[in-house]
């Protein structure tokens, strides 16, 4: 009979849990049976599989990053691609140029590129929002990506997105990107029916995700919703950030009302960016128990309204943390966005009556971002949740002065470099600044000649770098 492996991090100086209580334990020790957490204490004492030495360390729940275009990575870092001068149309042109030739290939290294990335700086749970089907890809992203995510130890939730609508009928989308909609459906059902486990500690999921109301036939979004209920899946799409105008004047409403007609709303819904959404709309999401995904990159790149959480928080409205695509925020780090939000609320605090603290905002991208993927099993760190955790150096030089708050520093200080250690599932999977199991420069070097091959040589938006 196989027995479940125990593991005991040992001695750390602090542990912060994010608890219903907001405990913190300090000079303890976490007991891990399999992939879950057994016990938190102080000298703890067994037999143990294996012992890791927390001494000088501070240990956190594993970030869960609740809105993220993994196949976007790869348009990091251009020239060409300058989003906060850009208009949107201008922006949306030069981009599709890029996303129209992305294969299968491109989608699996961008994605192996963004998970590592989230991984050494502390995320283990990640939701990816994949629209992105084009001839070259076929149906095979949401492959590719459950592959390079079993492969780095993530934990992955595959958002199946979806764009159905022609630019003739009022779509940003280029047409050579669409499907129909029981092309969606019968895909949804096929990796549903492969990847999406329900069961606690599951490793995969799968969230029918239309990319966006303006993009998509209403069909596209109520088949969704039938489908969703009745396979017992989430549901998650855009909504927002910038559409409301062109939803007026082609359905005669905003488009929070469309999806409260039609059903695409509920505590099996999260919503994407927000940033458009009035104060009577949070009170329709925080009564629905439906989740928003609060991305800082593109809100300050894009120099668009910075969300206010307090007042949304006091609607019920549960917010959580994301990323975004490399199409609006060239880091993949949810630590940087967690201090970028933080600071974005501080910014705004005497015009809204203060700000939410730089603890509440670990609990944004942790707790928050467990309920908004409905796991209740993740988030915190204590007896029977999930052994999802990082942890950082707190011996460092330049966190020298700061060790008195261990609560607070993530979001308010700030850890720019990778974390010391993450653990996904009760099993150590980035180490010593090194993901375990792979050989990372491989991996590089055949992401770079992907990149090159596909991507920049044919693309225009690529040329002019220099």
């Amino acid at each position: 009979m196989k027995t479940v492996k125990t593991i005991l991090i040992k001695g750390a100086r602090a542990i912060v849990t994010c608890d219903a209580n907001d405990s913190v334990y300090f000079n303890s020790d976490i007991l891990i049976q399999g992939p879950k957490i057994l016990k938190i204490g102080q000298n703890l004492e067994g037999d143990f599989d294996e012992v890791i030495d927390a001494k000088d360390h501070f240990i956190y729940p594993g970030l869960i990053n609740t809105h993220h275009h993994f196949f976007q990575t790869f348009v990091r870092n251009l020239r060409t691609i300058d989003y906060p001068n850009m208009t949107v149309p201008e922006w949306l042109d030069k981009i599709y140029r890029i996303f129209q030739v992305v294969n299968d290939e491109v989608i699996f290294y961008s994605s192996l590129t963004a998970m590592a990335d989230l991984l050494k700086h502390g995320c283990t749970c990640a939701f990816d929002h994949q629209y992105c089907y084009t001839k070259a890809t076929g149906k095979a992203p949401v492959d590719r990506q459950m592959e390079a995510a079993k492969m780095l130890g993530i934990r992955y939730h595959a958002g199946r997105g979806t764009n159905t609508l022609p630019r003739s009928e009022g779509s940003t989308m280029p047409d050579n990107m669409l499907e129909t909609t029981d092309e969606f459906l019968k895909d949804c059902e096929r990796i549903i029916g492969l990847y999406h486990d329900a069961n606690p500690y599951s490793m995969t999921q799968i969230v029918m995700a239309p990319c966006q109301p303006i993009n998509c036939y209403i069909d596209t979004f109520t088949e969704t919703i039938r489908m969703a209920r009745e396979k017992k899946v989430r549901m998650h799409t855009h909504l927002g950030e910038g559409e409301n105008e062109i939803m007026l004047n082609r359905w005669g409403k905003r488009t929070l009302a469309w999806c409260e007609d039609i059903g695409m709303i509920g505590e099996d819904v999260w919503l994407a960016h927000g940033w458009e959404l009035t104060p009577e709309e949070y009170a329709v999401l925080g009564k629905a128990g439906t989740g928003v995904s609060h991305c800082p990159g593109p809100a300050i790149l894009g120099g668009f309204p910075i969300l206010p959480i307090q007042q949304m928080e006091q609607a019920s409205v549960c917010v959580s943390l994301g990323c975004d695509g490399s199409a609006t925020n060239d880091s993949s780090s949810l630590l940087d966005s967690m201090r970028s939000a933080w600071m974005m609320q501080a910014w705004h605090s005497k015009q809204r009556g203060g700000s939410i603290s730089p603890y509440e905002m670990l609990k944004i991208a942790t707790i928050n971002g467990a309920k908004t993927l409905g796991r209740m099993d993740l988030g915190s760190l204590e007896p029977d949740k999930g052994a999802d955790l990082f942890m950082i150096d707190a011996s460092a030089l330049e966190l020298t002065g700061t060790l008195h708050d261990p609560k607070n520093l993530l979001a308010r200080v700030g850890v720019t470099g990778p974390v010391a250690l993450t653990m996904v599932n009760g099993r150590v999977v980035f180490e010593d600044g090194h993901l375990t199991g792979v050989d990372e420069h491989d991996l590089a070097r055949r992401g770079e000649e992907t990149c090159t091959r596909v991507l920049r040589e044919p693309c225009e938006a690529f040329q002019n770098l220099i």
